[in-house]
């Protein structure tokens, strides 16, 4: 694939900011929970780049193999915890907002499982990776993880 444009040269301090935004967005929660939702919603989303990014990343933080390959299928895989279920429901009935109306039965999990506060955390963290998702297909981005790893770092610093 051969990118359109490289955003963080066309629009830099924008991009300083929005990755910023994504790294505290991201530390906000337990880094095994947001691993799975960032690849879970670039599965839905068709983004190869941010899977591959997030599905690096998730094993560098201890995630197992068996978990990452069956995300797709987490409603019948018995490895995922009670709250991560919430969080995976959360984020396919946001991801998937326009196809219907999941909406309440995922919210009702969430409240389940999440503070009030943890609930804010992580619809953050679902827009903050839709948004990656879109900004990646629109533009035809494919990042390798450690460059976006440094590309994280100096947006923080």
């Amino acid at each position: 694939m051969t990118a359109k444009l490289d955003p963080f040269t066309a629009a830099p301090a924008l991009m300083k900011s929005w990755t910023g935004t994504s790294v505290a967005v991201a530390s906000s929660l337990e880094p095994s929970l947001i691993e799975l939702v960032k690849i879970r919603a670039s599965q839905i989303n068709g983004c190869a780049n941010c899977i591959n990014m997030h599905t690096v990343e998730a094993r560098a933080k201890g995630e197992t193999e068996q978990r990452i390959y069956l995300l797709s299928a987490w409603r019948e895989a018995p490895c995922y915890t009670d709250r991560e279920r919430a969080a995976l429901a959360w984020t396919e009935a946001l991801t998937r907002l326009s196809e219907g109306h999941a909406h309440e039965s995922a919210y009702q999990s969430l409240r389940d499982q999440f503070s009030e506060e943890e609930q804010v955390k992580l619809t953050l963290m679902i827009n903050v990776i839709n948004g990656w998702n879109r900004i990646a297909v629109a533009f035809g981005l494919w990042v390798d993880p450690a460059l976006a790893a440094k590309t994280a770092a100096k947006a923080v610093a």
